[in-house]
């Protein structure tokens, strides 16, 4: 769960929903552990993205997604609640490094988001 949760919040189109789906169909008593494990593997891989975010050179702007801009500008670290969204997730982990957003806060909401997530695929399965 970790390794895969991990791999999914990169650009490597791998659903870590499904991994966690397809594990607690088989092992449903491990749900709790299964849960922290997607959390923290996705949560570590939108921090490391945030890390390569603050890599990106000053006069990039218009190379990042701006919509992620938009949000983190207007919402701060908040947005990256929503990091766990395909397609605009992995730019507002970019963007919240390249803006520098605080990073304790920009994990916390990353972490909620992703919590949320897979608590829903968790009840679902």
């Amino acid at each position: 769960m970790l390794v895969a949760s991990f791999i999914a919040s990169t650009l490597v189109p791998l659903s870590s929903e499904a991994v966690l789906f397809g594990y607690l169909k088989l092992y449903p008593e491990h749900a709790a552990i299964a849960v922290a494990l997607a959390t923290l593997g996705n949560t570590a891989g939108g921090l490391t993205t945030y890390a390569l975010g603050r890599l990106v050179p000053e006069r990039t702007r218009n190379k990042l997604d701006p919509r992620a801009l938009a949000w983190l500008e207007r919402y701060g670290s908040a947005a990256t609640f929503f990091a766990f969204l395909p397609l605009v997730g992995d730019a507002l982990c970019l963007a919240a490094g390249w803006l520098r957003v605080n990073w304790l806060a920009a994990l916390a909401f990353m972490a909620a988001g992703r919590l949320a997530r897979y608590l829903l695929v968790a009840h679902f399965s």
